[in-house]
């Protein structure tokens, strides 16, 4: 039974150090890094210009309450 047990404890620490290994290999390897993936992301044409369009109406928005302060 204590040897089992022992064989357990060392199978775990294997399997362990590998997924340690594993995990620093993809960092060292930029395997995480996802840079590619936001710059694709909602890039259209459509909605460039709806995020034109918007920023826009805040100006105008913030126009308007400028000068209805100011008397």
């Amino acid at each position: 039974m204590n040897g089992v047990l022992m064989m357990m404890i060392g199978v775990s620490l294997l399997a362990l150090c590998l997924a340690v290994g594993a995990l620093l290999w993809g960092i060292k390897n930029k395997q995480f890094d996802d840079d590619y993936k936001f710059t694709i992301l909602n890039d259209s044409e459509e909605a460039l210009n709806d995020a034109i369009i918007l920023e826009k109406r805040k100006k105008e928005i913030l126009q308007k309450k400028e000068s209805k302060k100011q008397p």
